[in-house]
């Protein structure tokens, strides 16, 4: 879709205004069970068969809250160095819309199950910036809406739409910040930062994949301007359900663009949600939302309050794995990597894989090489994730062992981690199918390097007059006559023994 907007250029913009952004992460959780009823939470269902009576809201029904949701969501806020309620309750959220079928959601309204934290995120020159959280509270997620016949997958300009409850019900955790100040022209790396940082606490908590691109993750962009030297806020739009790093950055960035030439040319902001174009990085308007929505908050009648014990909530606390930004900086000392390695790391989604290949035997610079490399490759020709590849972190520590041990040189190492991606077994299994394992018999080595130098003598005879660097043809010959299964290195030494030159 293409999207004429007027904007200013992002320098403009920033020498005139000061951006403020709010951010709300939505993260689903990874229980079995839905947040106050038993149906299942798996993904691939066929549509409407994950429902009852109570997360479709049917007369009756009485909802029964999910105690791993609960527990998600205080490691959650404790991860988030959040104060715990020590008494919080659930609230009705009323509106209609077809994909919420009770016509209200169960959520939290002025009592939060945490509240008053931050998250500090490194930037990529590595600044870090702390961004404070205002709460993070326990909700539902609603159904999923397909819109059929139109242009553009909305609502507008459908023909009739169709509606799959099976996600309506499942926990969610929404985290909501305080205003980001102070960010500057940085502003739109350090949504992304912060998302991204947030990003590995969840996951690392092990509540939730927290997959943006499967919807487990999403992100709201809320973002004003004011002059320089004012304290007031401007108005501002909400970019609804950012689904990916990137599009965050690029959605906060193309609003302060936009803010900036609507104020400019002496315009007013209108306050709205805004949908984000993933194809040219624009945002286009939703809904106006003049006043404050009334969405008649009350205690929700059918659920008792939750009340965490103080022993439970430290119990909790001491369960917390290493936090993601001390674990990189730990990481990073132990092996020797630069800021930049390890973020363009991190970005792969190569960091834990790494870990886990390490911890199976392979020496920190192979594991990263293999992942970083090879394995990288192979996931961007998929469109996977590098978890997703059908290979495991000790059969790439395998494939390092038996590079190290001289079995296999890097060519035919990427042969048999192409075989193993292609299913045909683990590592061994690959060489000995294939038979790749390296050329080590000297008697076939030397036979190799004599006929490659009995065909070659005018190569032969440069390297004999001094032309060391020569011996790379002959070299090559050779392991284009053992398919690549040589050691390369023994087979120079070889050449030259055989020409009597020093190498």
């Amino acid at each position: 879709m293409t999207v004429t907007t007027d904007l200013v250029s992002y320098e403009d913009a920033l020498a005139s205004y000061d951006p403020v952004m709010g951010l709300e992460v939505h993260v689903e959780l990874g229980t079995r069970t839905k947040m106050f009823c038993g149906c299942s939470t798996a993904l691939g269902a066929d549509a409407n068969s994950q429902t009852c009576p109570t997360c479709l809201g049917l007369p009756g029904s009485l909802p029964v809250v999910n105690a791993t949701g609960v527990e998600s969501a205080i490691k959650i806020g404790l991860a988030l160095n959040c104060s715990i309620a020590e008494w919080c309750r659930f609230a009705r959220k009323n509106y209609f819309y077809p994909d919420m079928p009770k016509n209200f959601q169960t959520s939290q309204y002025d009592e939060p199950i945490a509240f008053n934290g931050y998250l500090d995120v490194q930037l990529e020159d590595g600044e870090v910036f702390r961004v404070e959280i205002e709460r993070a509270h326990m909700e539902e997620d609603t159904g999923k809406s397909t819109h059929v016949g139109g242009a553009t997958g909305r609502i507008h300009g459908a023909s009739h739409s169709l509606l799959d409850y099976n996600r309506a019900g499942i926990p969610l955790i929404e985290i909501v910040t305080k205003p980001i100040e102070g960010a500057g022209e940085r502003a739109p790396e350090v949504a992304k930062a912060y998302v991204a940082e947030l990003r590995e606490v969840i996951r690392s908590l092990d509540v939730s994949e927290a997959r943006m691109d499967k919807g487990q993750m999403r992100c709201d962009v809320n973002l004003s301007l004011r002059p320089h030297g004012r304290e007031e806020f401007g108005t501002r739009s909400e970019t609804k359900n950012v689904n990916s790093l990137r599009s965050v950055e690029r959605a906060a960035r193309f609003e302060i663009q936009r803010h900036a030439a609507v104020l400019s040319s002496g315009g007013t902001i209108v306050q709205e949600t805004r949908h984000f174009h993933e194809d040219d990085g624009s945002t286009t308007s939703g809904r106006i939302k003049d006043n404050a929505e009334d969405y008649r908050y009350f205690p929700e009648p059918d659920l008792v309050p939750v009340a965490p014990a103080r022993e439970w909530v430290e119990e909790l606390r001491a369960t917390l794995p290493e936090m993601p930004r001390v674990r990189r900086n730990r990481l990073r000392e132990e092996w020797g990597v630069t800021e930049h390695d390890m973020q363009s790391m991190l970005n792969a989604g190569a960091v834990d894989p790494i870990v886990a290949t390490i911890d199976a035997g392979a020496p920190a610079d192979q594991a990263r090489k293999w992942w970083m490399g090879e394995l990288a490759r192979n996931a961007n020709e998929q469109g996977k994730a590098l978890d997703e590849l059908s290979i495991t972190p000790a059969q790439v520590a395998r494939v390092a062992e038996l590079v190290a041990a001289g079995d296999l040189n890097d060519k035919l190492a990427r042969q048999v981690i192409e075989g193993v991606l292609a299913g045909e077994g683990d590592p061994d299994t690959v060489v000995e199918k294939r038979g790749l394992k390296v050329v080590s018999d000297e008697g076939a080595l030397t036979a190799a390097v004599e006929e490659a130098i009995a065909g070659n003598q005018a190569i032969a005879d440069k390297i004999r007059g001094g032309k060391v660097a020569a011996a790379g043809a002959l070299v090559g010959a050779v392991m284009k006559a053992t398919r690549g299964q040589a050691d390369a290195a023994r087979v120079k030494e070889l050449i030259l023994e055989k020409l009597g030159v020093e190498g």
